[in-house]
């Protein structure tokens, strides 16, 4: 492991963990607090790139004395896929959870499934744990009809609180709406109902987990009143992927004409509205931590940061949006920090978001169910790399998206590619869409993803990338998702 040179998203988990109780893995653990349960803080923002942390110096700080996560992947580009692999650890073919809403998503087909009954919360609830769900769920729960799901001590749910401000919140079945004015501000309301969760779970002397998922920087990227004026004169970045087209372009792409100015102007005012949105996310961060120090726990609380997905501005020719395969949309950062774990520190073994659960239960001493497809992350925070690790993640996504119910249906221009399976290796991405359309980008000599070199791939590289891909989007359980 080497030091960590570039800034990445947060996350810090526990310092100290247990055994796994019987009937699940027993990785090493992080050291420092052997034989407690440690506190879990886990803060996932929607849709935030990777050049969005250099405008948030709490998570800026907490890369400087935690491990990096270099190949975070997420199971897909999007809100409630990304989200139900987070809370079950298992892959979008095994959570049947594939788009926000319809026949093969959203809410309705996550509850409908039971998955709710069996997720991270509901472990960590039964070993004793004293929960909380603060901000955004799944898209399609309706906090004035829909009941507060398993494994949730502290329910304080949203349904549309994109615009953070005139929301209903679920507040333990409780139905109370917020209005226009700036202490209804929906970060903040979380931030404060966090620290009240911290000082009363410390003051019961019980182990505690929250989850805090905004809103922000999510369209239309609403910063706080007195973050409005930020960054003055701010554009965003113009790399060598902006208004550049990849040669060998998918269908859905290959047509995209330059960007006009117009559509530059906005890609500039956007990107800047969402540099001022996060500074209420990084302002929480902050407030829990003060709160963890007033309480005396921060020293065994982990505190885990990070997104459901990327987002791209420009790139490719793409007006603000998400869902493709490229890493500004798949690729998002993950840190961890505190004690026991590595400071300093980057981990290269590719990781997805069906890990957490498995980690976070890990943490806890409670047992991972077998059909958990993701990984406990515990050995690799202590510089400890596993004699067996999967060398690719995976992306699975069903489109195009033409559901104007969802709040994530692309714009025009934005792109909305067709269904695809992808896997992210440590220096490619391989693509396969319906149809038989492939990419392939080697992100060694083209970390862009600006040359897709699909049709120049030796006969046996190409059976190799297409056999591992298959056998990932058929796999079920941790060992047989080891690839």
């Amino acid at each position: 492991m080497t030091r960590l040179l570039i800034p990445a998203l947060t996350v810090a988990l526990a310092s100290a963990a247990v055994a796994c109780s019987a009937g699940s893995s027993a990785p090493s653990q992080p050291s420092g607090a052997a034989g407690s349960k440690p506190n879990i803080v886990l803060v996932l923002t929607d849709d935030l790139s990777m050049n969005l942390l250099q405008y948030m110096p709490h998570v800026q700080e907490m890369t400087k004395t935690g491990t990096s996560f270099t190949n975070y992947t997420v199971t897909d580009s999007l809100c409630c896929p990304s989200r139900s692999s987070l809370f079950t650890g298992m892959l979008p073919h095994d959570t049947g959870v594939f788009t926000n809403g319809g026949k093969d998503g959203g809410y309705a087909v996550f509850h409908g499934r039971g998955e709710d009954k069996s997720t991270y919360a509901t472990s960590l609830q039964q070993a004793g744990y004293h929960t909380a769900m603060m901000g955004k769920y799944l898209n399609g729960y309706d906090p004035k009809t829909d009941a507060v799901p398993p494994g949730w001590n502290e329910w304080d749910v949203a349904g549309n609180g994109y615009g953070e401000f005139d929301y209903d919140l679920n507040e333990n079945g409780t139905v109370k709406h917020y209005g226009k004015n700036p202490e209804d501000y929906l970060v903040d309301v979380m931030a404060g109902k966090a620290a009240q969760f911290v000082t009363g779970s410390a003051a019961a002397h019980a182990p505690f987990a929250i989850e805090l998922a905004t809103f922000a920087p999510h369209g239309p990227y609403t910063p706080a009143p007195r973050d409005a004026d930020a960054f003055p004169g701010l554009t965003a970045p113009r790399g060598p992927a902006f208004d550049a087209l990849p040669s060998a372009a998918p269908p859905w792409l290959a047509s995209r004409t330059p960007l006009t100015d117009k559509e530059k102007k906005t890609i500039d005012k956007d990107f800047r509205k969402r540099a001022q949105a996060v500074q209420s996310v990084d302002k929480m961060i902050g407030t829990v931590q003060d709160a963890l120090d007033k309480a005396g726990v921060r020293g065994t609380t982990d505190i885990v940061f990070t997104s459901d997905n990327g987002y791209h501005m420009g790139e490719y020719r793409l007006t603000p949006g998400k869902q493709t395969a490229f890493d500004t949309d798949v690729h998002v950062p993950l840190v961890v920090t505190g004690p026991g774990v590595e400071a300093g520190a980057t981990v290269n073994q590719p990781v997805e978001n069906i890990d957490l659960r498995p980690t976070f239960e890990a943490l806890a001493g409670a047992a991972t169910p077998t059909q958990v497809d993701g990984e406990s992350l515990s050995p690799l925070l202590t510089g400890t790399t596993p004699q067996a690790w999967r060398t690719v993640g995976l992306v699975e996504h069903h489109g195009p998206d033409f559901d104007e119910a969802d709040p994530d249906k692309p714009e025009k221009n934005s792109g909305n590619p067709s269904t695809y399976e992808a896997i992210r290796g440590l220096t490619y991405t391989y693509v396969e869409y319906t149809g038989g359309t492939k990419e392939y980008y080697d992100r060694r000599t083209d970390p862009q993803e600006l040359h897709n070199t699909a049709a120049q791939l030796a006969p046996d590289e190409a059976k190799r990338l297409h056999d591992t891909l298959q056998a990932m989007i058929s796999c079920h359980g941790a060992t047989a998702c080891r690839h």
